[in-house]
């Protein structure tokens, strides 16, 4: 008996920081399907680092060595990270347990966004000693990643300068693509590439689609967001106004590009467009960004083992739970709502709208 075809699929994957680990867990259960193969990846920051890494393990080693790969990553991250003043200490845990709100861990992260306004990187970090350089360089063959044919890898980051998103693909990836994919400019200098000097992809592209509409073998882009679009009442303290400030920032491109997606799908719809000159991409949200709304604002630097555990758990049983509700979508038609989301016109039928 011959095995189905396969479905394949795009990934576009979200920077967040350690929210990240939500992603490896989404990966590990799409990995572990046998009725699907990733085609390509676009990622910026934090997604960035798990394209590459799944990349060259399956290069290596298939699904199951991406899959490995992966939990070797966010295991060498938290224990570069134990030195972190993020990171979750035991007192800190029990005194959130009682929720006051002067115990609460973000007060490590109000002391950090006050330093980081005093003083630049350029000032407190000389030497921009970067710890996640050290475990991505001593985990990741990039010449490997280089010569990969399986996987199309897209990496976005923002051109200081010009204040453009650039995408870096396979074969020109080295550890500092990555990392200026990944350069939070309060916490480190900017990356010099060819002399010019990038940021984090995120302010420009989190994850960048486009790249992705050219991949000939599939429409379907699966979205894997860590960023909340929606998150009730307004912030009140300086870390949470930040944390949403980021949140709305970096949702930003990802939205306008949809917006431009549900543009053309409706100019296609309505015969407005030639045919054979545009493809009707089909979109879909692995995400259940409201399993991450109640994390709070502000834990995207936590680099605890434990709570990378945590969110892989949540991403692994939201993929789960997609592949269940739309697996059968793929290939077929969209399961995000665009037009609820910009027009306030709901459709019906399964497609939801971001959130």
């Amino acid at each position: 008996m011959t095995k189905p075809k396969r479905k394949r699929i795009s990934l576009a994957l979200q920077g967040g920081g350690a929210l990240g680990a939500y992603t490896w867990g989404a990966l590990d259960r799409l990995l572990e399907d046998e009725r699907i193969e990733i085609a390509a990846i676009s990622g910026s920051s934090a997604g960035a680092m798990c394209a590459v890494v799944v990349a060259d393990g399956f290069e290596e080693g298939g699904a199951e060595g991406a899959r490995k790969q992966l939990r070797q990553f966010w295991e060498g991250v938290a224990k570069a990270g134990e030195s972190n003043p993020y990171r979750r200490t035991p007192m800190m845990a029990f005194l959130n347990a009682f929720k006051p709100g002067w115990a609460q861990e973000s007060y490590l992260a109000l002391w950090a966004d006050v330093a980081t306004r005093i003083a630049s990187p350029y000032d407190f970090n000389p030497l921009n000693v970067n710890p996640l350089k050290e475990v991505l360089e001593e985990l990741v063959d990039f010449e490997r990643v280089r010569k990969c044919k399986h996987i199309e890898l897209f990496i976005g980051a923002t051109n200081v300068e010009t204040g453009r998103v650039r995408i870096f693909s396979n074969e020109e990836l080295t550890a500092d693509h990555v990392m200026a994919s990944a350069c939070l400019p309060q916490l480190f200098h900017a990356v010099e590439i060819d002399g010019e000097p990038y940021w984090d992809g995120g302010f420009t592209g989190n994850p960048a689609l486009f790249p992705l509409f050219d991949v000939k073998a599939t429409r379907d882009i699966v979205i894997v967001q860590i960023n909340p679009v929606e998150r009730e009442g307004a912030p009140h303290t300086s870390v949470e106004i930040t944390a949403r400030v980021n949140e709305i920032t970096f949702n930003n491109s990802l939205l306008s590009e949809l917006r431009a997606i549900d543009f053309v799908a409706r100019l296609m719809d309505e015969s407005r467009l030639p045919e054979g000159r545009y493809r009707k991409m089909l979109i879909h949200n692995l995400s259940e960004t409201q399993a991450l709304t109640p994390l709070g604002l502000g834990v995207d630097l936590n680099t605890d083992l434990s709570f990378f555990n945590t969110l892989f758990d949540t991403g692994r049983g939201a993929a789960e739970r997609w592949l269940g509700e739309h697996f059968d979508a793929l290939g077929q038609r969209s399961t995000v709502d665009l037009a609820a989301m910009f027009h306030d016109a709901p459709k019906g039928g399964e497609a939801k709208p971001l959130r």
